[in-house]
């Protein structure tokens, strides 16, 4: 379910009046992702993503977010570019929602990446943050180390049973000190969101990678760790040792980690745990009625804490 605010043709072509794209030829809702409403939009110019922001998106964070992939895309990286209207403004309204009309980036996500395609995935992160390194943009993670103190103290409010027990395992993370600062190790703009639904493959190749509205200035070793908990493991929860170390070799070979970062990995790693299963934990318990987000299962997540507090750096 990706259509949270329902568009109609005719509203379509009357915010296509203000861009030079072409005229109007098709509106089909795309039925992925979970945070945002989308639309394929056909014009006689050719095909792009119309996409209304929803709850979790902040408006006054579209810029950094839009202007981050305009920066990628600039330097040849495949990331959808956002089209200006005739204003040149990225961001206009539609149906009570910010919205924005963004390039198509053909290809395909995998459900089933092989360890090649686990191999080019890392090389594509990689290749991200040495193209964002000169992007100046400026965006605290809104999820970050600050938003998990805020958010398990929210479901203790509510939390009982599995919930309430998958609660204290994070408490115990946050207890430890998970998510300290680690400002000694490289940062510059990240994705914060590499999971493979936002990766899409071409004949093989990296052909786009979308939905940067999470991406922010933080460590990029914490935006592998990220990668590696989205990658690495099944559905259940349990490790793929091949796909980790596959996808980690992809990513050394074009910006190889120091050691520092590499001693670091699995703090992160367990940071990352706990920040996407807050996140999810919160959506379950405590989403509002009219937040029009799709709440996934928590418990999955958590269990790769296991893996990130047995693995030696």
């Amino acid at each position: 379910m990706a259509v949270f605010t329902p568009v109609s043709e005719a509203e379509a072509r009357t915010l296509l009046e203000a861009y030079d794209l072409g005229r109007f030829e098709g509106l089909t809702p795309i039925a992925e992702g979970v945070e945002n409403t989308n639309y394929r939009l056909q014009t006689t110019a050719g095909r792009f993503v119309l996409t209304l922001f929803e709850y979790r998106t902040r408006a006054d964070a579209l810029p950094f977010c839009l202007g981050l992939t305009e920066h990628l895309a600039n330097r040849g990286y495949p990331a959808p570019r956002p089209m200006p209207d005739r204003a040149g403004h990225w961001i206009g309204r539609l149906n009570g929602r910010p919205a924005s009309i963004i390039e198509w980036c053909d290809g395909d996500w995998l459900r089933t990446p092989d360890l090649d395609d686990q191999h080019t995935a890392g090389r594509a992160l990689a290749q991200l943050h040495l193209a964002a390194a000169d992007f100046d943009g400026q965006r605290i993670n809104p999820v970050g180390p600050a938003a998990w103190r805020e958010l398990a103290d929210r479901c203790a409010t509510v939390a009982g049973g599995e919930d309430r027990r998958m609660l204290r395992r994070l408490e115990q993370e946050l207890a430890r000190g998970v998510g300290r600062s680690l400002r000694d190790l490289p940062q510059g703009a990240v994705h914060a969101d590499y999971f493979p639904d936002n990766v899409l493959f071409l004949n093989g190749a990296v052909s786009g990678v979308i939905d940067f509205y999470f991406a922010c200035v933080d460590t990029f070793a914490y935006d592998l760790a990220i990668a590696l908990n989205a990658w690495g493991f099944d559905g259940e929860g349990r490790a793929d040792p091949a796909a980790i170390v596959a996808f980690l070799a992809g990513y050394e070979s074009v910006r190889p980690l120091s050691d520092v970062e590499r001693t670091a990995l699995p703090d992160l790693g367990a940071q990352a745990v706990v920040r996407f299963t807050l996140t999810r934990l919160h959506d379950r318990l405590l989403a509002p009625p009219d937040a029009l987000v799709t709440a996934k299962d928590p418990a999955p997540f958590l269990r790769r804490l296991d893996y990130w507090r047995t693995v030696v750096a």
